[in-house]
This record gives structure tokens, sequence and C-alpha cells, in this order.
């Protein structure tokens, strides 16, 4: 080839390589628009927040430590008394108006500081409205200025094998969008949370994820990223989202409560199988069957009995035991309840109220000065070690400041041991005021001492 040739050819190389560099992708193929996520990420993505925490562990101190004569001349210097930790998350404005924000409990979980910082770059000091440990979720309230928000939808609508889309800050990556599939529904038995009905699919969802958005192809909210399995510590197409209704009925009763009020039907359940369909006579094989009814409690008082099965529930198909947990586990406390059941071969509809469990419970300012805030029962031997359980605590109350917490469940007042809420009455007139508690908290064993 010539060199003028030689020349000219790469000129024209050139020339289309420059074009082509400018030329921007095809809109069309054959006539017909390519499929893209963006237009509905850029309606969504606002309504997409990244949440980090300040929690402040307090140094454990020597129980010497607590007199004020040791404290003068062994404190620790202020640098040394906490150590502070870090976590990232991510949340979803659902009320632009009011400023609230969707993300799981486990995210904020014992947070000194809450921070959200917006698709804009402002970032916020957040103040928590409540949060839920059995359903892992949380809500946030933010300044109300210029904010996008996404709209929550039917859960109960998806499908296995409808299009999702996850979003969220994994590993402090910022608005990360991955897509993919419903890969199952009403998953639970995980051990991950109290109440678990999960969505499952396959987009992508890492640590960072947590608490970010679930949303159909219409940019729609049907779900809180929540969890993966990862055996091998690495994501592997299996994560979990928490459907939006019960996220918004949980949402519901934090904004208006700052805590889930949750009711007590009295009812034992357990899954409908093969063989106890085929000995009560049913065809079907959805349902729960009902294998014990307290006595005096609301499901009585409905007319359930041992041995029926509980077909539905307000006019919902139940699938199953955890189903109905999970159902019973949202309503409130004085909600109605219509259950359709099965019984000898017939199906009956009964009607009954969700009761307020601690409606025999006394108020702690009753009790003690220190103890306001907080609801107190009489001995319940339940739970392993009788002790006196704790019903809701109002928050910033002289209880809640203490360190009393729903569900605990005192055995000891100032070291000594109380069997009654008498007990605990006269043990606060001796000694004046509260020193310290030790309550079972769950399985664990915990002291709160007044510092």
């Amino acid at each position: 080839m010539r060199l003028s040739s030689l020349i000219r050819l790469c000129w024209i190389l050139l020339a289309l390589a420059s074009g082509s560099a400018r030329a921007a992708l095809p809109l069309q193929v054959a006539g017909e628009p390519l499929p893209s996520l963006a237009p509905m990420l850029e309606q969504v993505v606002p309504a997409v927040v990244n949440i980090s925490t300040v929690t402040r562990i307090e140094a454990a101190e020597h129980p010497l430590m607590r007199d004020p004569f040791f404290r003068r001349f062994f404190e620790m210097p202020p640098e040394h008394r906490h150590r502070e930790g870090n976590s990232l998350g991510s949340g979803i404005i659902v009320d632009a108006e009011r400023g609230l924000v969707l993300t799981n409990q486990h995210v904020i979980a014992k947070a000194s500081e809450i921070r959200v910082t917006l698709h804009d770059g402002r970032t916020l000091v957040a103040e928590l409205v409540g949060a839920d440990p059995e359903t892992d979720i949380a809500v946030l309230r933010i300044p109300a200025e210029d904010l996008a928000a996404l709209p929550v939808v039917d859960s109960d609508a998806l499908k296995v094998g409808d299009f999702v889309v996850a979003i969220g800050n994994p590993f402090g990556l910022s608005q990360t969008v991955t897509s993919g599939i419903v890969s199952g529904l009403g998953r639970s038995g995980l051990g991950i949370e109290g109440y678990e009905s999960f969505i499952q699919t396959d987009a992508s969802i890492n640590p960072g994820n947590s608490g970010g958005p679930l949303v159909n192809l219409r940019g729609e909210l049907v779900g809180v990223n929540t969890a993966i399995l990862a055996p091998g510590g690495g994501n592997i197409g299996i994560g979990f989202a928490i459907p939006a209704n019960m996220a918004r009925a949980v949402m519901d009763q934090l904004v208006e409560h700052g805590s889930v009020r949750r009711g007590l039907f009295g009812v034992a359940i357990q899954d409908l199988t093969p063989e106890l369909a085929a000995a009560l006579g049913i065809a079907r094989r959805d349902g729960a069957v009902v294998s014990a009814v307290e006595p005096d409690s609301a499901a009585a008082a409905a007319g359930l009995q041992e041995g029926d099965v509980i077909l539905a529930i307000n006019g919902a198909a139940v699938k199953g035991a955890d189903d109905l947990r999970n159902r019973f586990g949202l309503l409130r406390v004085g909600s109605r309840v219509e259950l359709e059941i099965s019984r000898g071969g017939k199906t009956h509809r009964l009607k009954g109220t969700i009761a307020d469990p601690y409606a025999a419970f006394v108020e702690g300012h009753r009790v003690a000065p220190g103890l306001a805030g907080a609801l107190l029962g009489e001995l319940d031997r339940r739970g392993g070690v009788p002790a006196l359980p704790v019903g809701t605590v109002e928050s910033g109350s002289p209880a809640w400041n203490v360190g009393l917490r729903e569900g605990d469940r005192l055995l000891q007042v100032n070291g000594q041991r109380v069997a009654s809420l008498r007990d605990v009455a006269q043990v606060l007139r001796q000694t004046g005021d509260i020193l310290s508690l030790r309550v079972q908290r769950g399985d664990d064993l915990v002291v709160l001492a007044r510092r």
C-alpha cells in the first residue's frame, strides 16, 4: 500500500472512531424502544436515604464506682468513659409532609445519634419516632423540607416471578441499584425476627442495603430490604424483604404510640399437616389447627375450640400457623376479628375482639415514683424464673430512664428479691430510691444501676 493511501485510511479510521465516541446509544432497535429502568429510578432514588449512627458504649464500671467517694478519686477521665461505634444502612422517605423515614430496627439499634443523608447531599440529624424489634421496623423523623417520598402499595398483590428492584447503600456505595424477581413469598421460620413473612428475591442485597426499598417496576414500595442468606459471607442471590403491608401496619402504630401495642387472643395453633387434615376430615391443606384455647381468653369468648381449623381471618385466607401468627401480631388491642373455621366438616364464622395483654397491670407511679411510666404485673411463673412482668414503658419516663423496657421481668430491687408489687413498694419505701434493678431480658439477666 502506498504511503499516501495508508495516511488517507488512517484519517478515515480516526474520523469513524471520533464519530462513534460522540454517538449516543440507539433509543430503538428495529423500531422498538429499548427497555430501561432509568425513568422509574429518577423518580424513586431521591426518596432513598443513607443512614449512619453513632453508638456510645459506656465502659464497664466496678461496683465500687457507684460510691461517690470512690468516684471522686478514681473516676476515669472523660475520654475513656465510652467507646464509639458507627453503622451504615439505608432508609426510605414514606411521608414527605411529616418527614417520616422507614428503616430497619437493627440499623439504628442502641444509637446515640442518627444521621440521615439525602440524595441531594444534605445530612440531617434524625429523631427516633419508635422501633419494633419483633418485626425489625423503625421509624425516624427528619425536617420536612423539599423531600420526595415513595408510594406504599399492597404487597399482598405480589406474585412469584414479578420483577423488583432493590436500592440502598451496600458497603457505603450510595444509591446502588440491583434488579431481580420475586423468588418466594411468605418465607418464615428463618429465626431472623419474631414475626416473619418475608419476600424472597434474587435482587442482590448486601450489607448496607438494610432498610432500603424493594420496589416494583412502577417505582412503588413493596418491601423493606432486611436480610440475606450468606453461608459464605457474600451475596448468593437469596435476599429477604419485609412486606410493605407489615411495615406500614407497624409504622402506623409506632407513629401513633411510639411502640407496637400487640393484643392477646389466647389461642395456640399449629400447621395443618396432611395427617391432621385426614383425621379431621378436611380436604384442603391450607389453614391452622387450634391446639389449645386459654380459659377466659378472647379466643374462648369468640367460641374457638381445640381441634378447630382456622381457614381465614378478616377475609384473608390463612396459609399456615406462621401466617396466622403474623396476622394476629399486627392487630391492635380492641380490633374486631372475624374467623372462618372448619369444625366437624362444617364451616362456621366466629367473631371476637383482640384483648389487652396488660389489662390487669398496674401503673408504675402507684407503686413508686421512680417507676412512673411503666405498667407492672403481678408474679408470673412463666418464662423460666418467677418474676414481675413489665408491660409498656413510656419513652423518657422515670421507668424508662432507669432502664426498664417492655418485656422485662423484674427479679430484684436494690438487691432484694421481690415476689409482688407490694414487695417492690416496701423495698423502695425503705431505701428511698431505685439504686439497682435485676431483670430478665430475653434469655439474659441484666442489672440496671442508676448512675
